[in-house]
C-alpha cells in the first residue's frame, strides 16, 4: 500500500527511509541535513567511508539514531529544463533505492520527494516519476510512504496518484 503523509521523515518507524542525499553524502540542507542531525554523529562517520554517490545511485548505511533500520542514500538530478535525462536519473533513484530495501529484507519503507527542493525539479513531474516507479513495487511491500513536507505536496501527491489510477 502507498500512503502519502505529512510528516518528519526522521521519526517515522519503518525498516528504510531514503535521504534524498547530495553527492558527498555529508550531509547538507533540507531531508539530507535532517536525517544526518536526528541519526547522529555516526552517520557522518559511516558515509565518510561511501565515497560519494553518482546521481541516479543509491548506497546504504544503518539508521543509527533514527527509529529507522537502515537509511537509503540516493542522489537526485539537478533540474535543466528536463532535457537533460533528469527523469531516467530521478526514477532510477526511485528504482535502485526500492530494489536494495527488498535486498536488504525491508518490508516498509518512507521516501521524500527527491529532487524537488534545492535542486529544483518540478513538484508534480517528479510525483508523477515517483508514483510510477513505486507502483512497480507496491505488492513487495507492506508499506510505502511518501512523506511530504508541505501540505501543498501532499496535495500534488494526490491528484497525481488520483490521475494515475484513473489511467
Amino acid at each position: 500500500m502507498i500512503e502519502i503523509i505529512k510528516a518528519d521523515i526522521t521519526g517515522l518507524h519503518v525498516d528504510a527511509v531514503v535521504n534524498a542525499a547530495n553527492s558527498s553524502l555529508l550531509g547538507g540542507g533540507g531531508v539530507d541535513g535532517a536525517i544526518h542531525a536526528a541519526a547522529g554523529p555516526a552517520l557522518l562517520q559511516a558515509c565518510q567511508k561511501l565515497d560519494g554517490c553518482k546521481a541516479g545511485d543509491v548506497k546504504m548505511t544503518p539508521g543509527f539514531e533514527l527509529p529507522a533500520k537502515m537509511i537509503l542514500h540516493t542522489v537526485g538530478p539537478h533540474w535543466q529544463g528536463g532535457g537533460n535525462g533528469e527523469s531516467a536519473v530521478l526514477s532510477s533513484c526511485y528504482k535502485k533505492c526500492l530494489c536494495l530495501a527488498l535486498e536488504e529484507g525491508a518490508r516498509s519503507i518512507a521516501f521524500p520527494a527527491i529532487s524537488t527542493g534545492i535542486y529544483g525539479y518540478p513538484k508534480r513531474q517528479a510525483a508523477v516519476i515517483a508514483l510510477t516507479a513505486l507502483n512497480r513495487y507496491e505488492h513487495e511491500f507492506q508499506s510505502i510512504l511518501c512523506c511530504c513536507f508541505s501540505d501543498s505536496d501532499v496535495w500534488i501527491y494526490q491528484k497525481v496518484r488520483d490521475s494515475l489510477s484513473s489511467l
